[in-house]
């Protein structure tokens, strides 16, 4: 398997280095509001911090993760089980219909008590378990908003510029500019 050479390629991929706590949160960080009328310029604030502390932002949402699932170990695993299970029966469920739909068989039907009571008895388990759900939603936003508000508040520095500057021009490519890019987030050169 080969890939491509240019800017999707994972040949130019490179892991940006982890900001020292100093730079990130303490004595160097500076920090101050956006101006919320001018939604291009925080816009750029935003993404360019993303990209310059994208390491930082990992590591502080694996630890918030880490965190709320050494504080309730057992709700977290209950919840992450019930999403996936969730995620496998729509995917088998919708791939299964697709598949009838195609012309599989069209005289076998489900059976329509079954379902019924799959989906009472999943509904049912969904709700006894929707704190185990929403501890588990929290633990996965809560590292977003961080890194949302920490980008959004955090001045860049000359440093910050010239790592930015690098990163759009190509020659480096991180997987939060990969990501970026294709979301049609990144920055122009000029």
């Amino acid at each position: 398997m080969t890939t491509t050479q240019g800017s999707g390629s994972l040949d130019n991929l490179h892991l940006a280095p982890l900001r020292s706590l100093s730079d990130f949160l303490l004595e160097s960080a500076r920090f101050q509001l956006p101006n919320f009328q001018d939604w291009e310029k925080w816009g750029k604030r935003v993404v360019n911090n993303l990209l310059y502390y994208q390491t930082n932002y990992f590591l502080m949402s694996a630890a918030v993760f880490l965190l709320v699932g050494l504080i309730h170990p057992m709700k977290v695993l209950l919840g992450l089980t019930i999403i996936v299970a969730l995620v496998y029966v729509f995917v088998r469920f919708f791939a299964q219909d697709a598949r009838r739909s195609v012309g599989a068989d069209p005289n076998q039907q489900p059976n329509k008590w079954a379902v019924l009571a799959g989906t009472v008895a999943g509904s049912y388990l969904v709700l006894y378990l929707f704190d185990s759900l929403l501890i588990v939603a929290f633990a996965i936003l809560l590292p977003f908003s961080l890194t949302f508000v920490h980008a959004s508040l955090r001045l860049r520095n000359i440093k910050n510029k010239i790592t930015n500057a690098v990163e759009i021009v190509g020659v480096k490519q991180s997987p939060m500019g990969q990501f970026l890019e294709a979301m049609g987030l990144m920055p122009t050169a000029f």
